[in-house]
């Protein structure tokens, strides 16, 4: 995958966004929590990824209503679809003052396409160690997922399978694409919003 960068600034991806408020405190908590000064940039892209998709449980897994979006809130309540989970990986590593992008994936929502399909967001890092962006899936596994920290070779959530006009969409966004934002601030039921109004393209 020949990932694209959307600003060639790196620096833009640093940025605070009102989706990633790593200044909140709750956000700043945390970050003093996992981090410290002693850990390489690779340990500490670990460690936050793996909690994101661990600690933070994904909305449609635990079949919860509540929509979450900005990183401070998925954090309160550690829960969130994959575009709020991006968020709040983003915030954790941007604090941290290594570049995180967005990045997305179309699949099908279900296991057939005539169920229809969606925008799946993820993470893409960039590792000053290794000159190299590296996607990551914060997700969440579960039965049939098994997302894994890897620098050499991908191991996403989802292997895109083009036969069912699945697509990776190969921009490094600076910001959330604001389809993604949009859905997540137009609904309040996370399950309806999940099966019936996610985003089909970017």
């Amino acid at each position: 995958m020949n990932l694209t960068c959307e600003s060639k600034n790196i620096d833009d991806y640093l940025l605070e966004l009102n989706e990633v408020d790593y200044s909140n405190p709750i956000i700043c908590a945390l970050a003093n929590e996992l981090f410290n000064p002693l850990q390489t940039e690779i340990e500490k892209v670990k460690i936050a990824y793996e909690f994101v998709r661990d600690e933070i449980s994904h909305t449609w897994d635990v079949q919860s209503k509540r929509v979450t979006c900005n990183a401070s809130e998925v954090l309160t309540f550690k829960e969130g679809i994959c575009y709020a989970k991006s968020n709040l990986l983003a915030a954790l590593l941007r604090s941290e003052g290594i570049p995180t992008g967005f990045c997305y994936q179309r699949l099908m929502l279900f296991n057939t396409p005539d169920k229809g399909y969606c925008i799946h967001a993820l993470n893409a890092v960039f590792f000053h160690s290794l000159n190299n962006w590296i996607r990551l899936d914060s997700r969440g596994n579960k039965i049939g997922i098994d997302a894994q920290f890897s620098l050499d070779k991908e191991r996403l959530a989802f292997p895109i399978r083009q036969e069912f006009d699945e697509i990776d969409y190969p921009l490094i966004y600076v910001r959330p694409h604001p389809k993604t934002i949009a859905v997540l601030k137009e609904h309040k039921n996370a399950i309806e919003m999940y099966k019936h109004h996610l985003p089909e393209r970017i």
